[in-house]
């Protein structure tokens, strides 16, 4: 007799296509049949051992996060409710060109400092991998979701060629290259780039073609976070189209968000430049948030060239009064490229976190309320605070439009991401909440998205984008890793002043057919592993 079967479900199967009432069966960790209106037809109904009535509930495939930053946090936090209590049972990792793996030692040590706003120090964590494939192996050790890799092309030129802004020689390159081919052939499912973050910033658009042609060639994608989402916009997302058709590589555009005062009212522009390209062959995907507040490190922030030769050099030239007083200059007056071309504007940069818990007394202030709460300019308490807690602090950047979310959110090839750095006392709430609060604000309160469309996005057009033959659809044959939640009741629990507060309407998730969240509840089910890239 099989293990389970979901009765009376209301299945939105990912398809898009329109809900249907049916009994689901799960064994083996698969959907091994699915008998649609069974009640109504008064035909036989599958037993199992175990039954669950879903009477009122809508079974869709599990949510695909698209953009996750818990590369460490599925490591430390076995529990892992932020993901699992919203119906994610697979989040793809090593976004924006900078993660832990392939490292040596040297370079371990550099990106735990670059990226302790996004992870923590990872003090906390036996790092006992080098590769890509013995990271997805420490992944296999049990997880609480699914995790898929995607190769950090910052991460591997700091390998290769270090933290200056220089071009790589030709042997330099050839390592690149064998690096992300080895991280292919041992499983990520493509590379990501971090274009306003060091050193990733540093390669020029003929490196980065190179490297895509090696990840195009073991049939992967490149998701980058391109060189500005302010100022240049545009121009950016045009820069990263022409490259991968250069390259012949799958494009998916991360946290495709049209950002800052500069850009107000003008996702249509970015829209039609994406449907020009959709039209003429290419093949792009992209991730968005349903919120309007990015989230970065303070640090991020500063010019290229302040971070150049990486963390000690940032801080040395902090503590220099001429140097810092330059960087203050490019932050508030030209506008650095960090901060994406636009003028810092303090009163929008909230600190949402600090590894110095001394410091806590920034958290939840912008910038421009600490400075005047102490009597200085706001440089000095940004400069103060990167020194003091050794660049670790987090940020909400207030800068984005309502208009534009809803634009893109809406469009062919949008799937979801979250983007969510779970790091700090008071994290973006999208870490928490992206997937309910789609389904919740933009689909039942607003009516952006239908049910069937919203889900669509969720499921199987990101499954479409990572190759994956067996997820993102409720299918006979499929994976049984599924989410019941209540439409009329779904929402997310996260907000900006409680932003660690878990979903509401999501009784039931699954990952490979065993119950994560029960009656609403963690359990100790640990049924997650690393998903490989599937050759071609």
């Amino acid at each position: 007799m099989e293990e389970l079967v979901i009765r009376d479900a209301d299945v939105v199967d990912g398809s898009g296509d329109h809900a249907y009432r049916a009994d689901v069966v799960v064994d083996g960790g698969r959907i091994v049949s699915i008998v649609k209106e069974a009640a109504d037809a008064g035909c036989q109904r599958p037993k199992a051992r175990r039954e669950l009535d879903a009477e009122g509930l809508v079974l869709a495939p599990g949510f695909i996060d698209m953009h996750a930053h818990s590369d460490l946090a599925l490591l430390r936090d076995p529990d892992h409710s932020a993901k699992a209590a919203q119906g994610v049972t697979l989040e793809v990792l090593g976004q924006d060109g900078l993660s832990y793996a392939p490292v040596d030692d040297r370079t371990l040590g550099e990106v735990r400092r670059a990226i302790a706003g996004w992870n923590g120090s990872g003090d906390d964590i036996d790092v006992d991998w080098r590769s890509v494939g013995e990271y997805l192996d420490r992944l296999d050790r049990g997880i609480a979701v699914n995790a898929a890799y995607l190769i950090p092309q910052g991460t591997v030129r700091a390998l290769a060629v270090g933290w200056e802004d220089r071009e790589a020689t030709p042997e330099e390159l050839d390592r690149m290259r064998r690096l992300v081919a080895e991280g292919m052939e041992q499983g990520a499912v493509g590379m990501s780039s971090g274009l306003t973050y060091t050193p990733g910033m540093y390669a020029k658009d003929a490196e980065l073609t190179e490297l895509c042609r090696v990840v195009a060639s073991y049939g992967g994608y490149y998701c980058p976070h391109h060189r500005s989402y302010g100022a240049g916009a545009l121009e950016a997302y045009e820069e990263m189209v022409a490259l991968t058709r250069e390259a012949g590589c799958p494009l998916h555009l991360a946290h495709a968000t049209m950002n800052f005062g500069v850009n107000k009212g003008r996702a249509p522009e970015l829209l039609a430049l994406l449907d020009d390209a959709l039209d003429a062959g290419a093949d792009i995907t992209l991730d968005t948030y349903p919120y309007t507040p990015g989230c970065t490190t303070l640090v991020a922030l500063l010019p290229s060239w302040a971070s150049e030769g990486g963390p000690e050099e940032i801080l040395r030239r902090l503590a220099d009064d001429g140097t810092a007083e330059r960087i203050r200059h490019h932050l508030e007056v030209t506008g650095s490229d960090g901060c994406h071309g636009v003028p810092v504007e303090w009163e929008t940069i909230e600190i949402s976190g600090v590894g110095d818990p001394v410091l806590g007394e920034y958290v939840g202030r912008t910038v421009l309320e600490s400075a005047r709460a102490r009597g200085e300019s706001p440089w000095t308490v940004a400069r103060e605070l990167l020194l003091k807690d050794r660049l670790a602090p987090t940020i909400l950047q207030h800068v984005g439009h309502e208009e534009n979310v809803r634009a893109i959110m809406r469009h062919r090839v949008h799937t979801g991401g979250s983007d969510g750095i779970l790091q700090g006392a008071k994290p973006h709430p999208r870490a928490y909440g992206t997937f309910p609060h789609y389904l919740g604000h933009y689909v039942r309160e607003l009516g952006v998205l239908s049910l069937e469309e919203c889900v669509a996005h969720l499921t199987s057009r990101p499954a479409a984008r990572l190759r994956l033959p067996d997820r993102g659809l409720v299918r006979e044959g499929y994976r049984a890793d599924l989410v019941l939640f209540d439409p009329r009741t779904v929402a997310a629990g996260s907000t900006f002043a409680e932003p660690r507060t878990l979903p509401t309407g999501i009784p039931y998730v699954l990952v490979d057919g065993r119950f994560v969240i029960e009656d609403g509840r963690r359990t100790d089910v640990l049924a997650g592993r690393a998903v490989r890239r599937t050759p071609r």
